[in-house]
């Protein structure tokens, strides 16, 4: 289960510590520079080793975490936690969350009244 004796990349470490769901999320976001290694952005076969600081944006927050153990498979969350110190900032409350105006499906293109309309509650807020 752990990988102590050897290199394990980055991507799949992201992934076995639970810090996104699947693998190939991991890899994209690396792909995307999205992960840093020690303040560098990474490729997804980039070995991390204990002691590294990583840097994860995914799903719209950032995640700061320092590796402690090396881990090849996902592990159950207990074990994950483990494995890593959590530096990551809180996440924003839910009030501050910025509210995304949805036409319904099918609508069509907006009118130039509906428009307006959408541009004066972007303006209130």
């Amino acid at each position: 289960m752990t990988a102590d004796e050897g290199p394990v990349r980055v991507d799949s470490w992201i992934w076995s510590v639970r810090l996104t769901k699947t693998r190939s999320q991991a890899a994209t976001a690396a792909r995307g520079g999205h992960v840093k290694v020690n303040g560098e952005r990474v490729k997804a076969a980039h070995s991390v080793k204990a002691g590294d600081e990583v840097r994860v944006r995914h799903a719209g927050r950032e995640r700061i975490v320092v590796v402690k153990r090396l881990l090849k498979k996902r592990v159950g969350a207990p074990v994950a936690e483990d494995a890593y110190v959590d530096n990551s900032p809180p996440p924003p409350p839910v009030t501050e969350i910025p509210v995304v105006a949805r036409r319904e499906r099918g609508a069509g293109r907006p009118t130039k009244r509906d428009r307006r309309e959408l541009d004066r509650l972007r303006e209130t807020r």
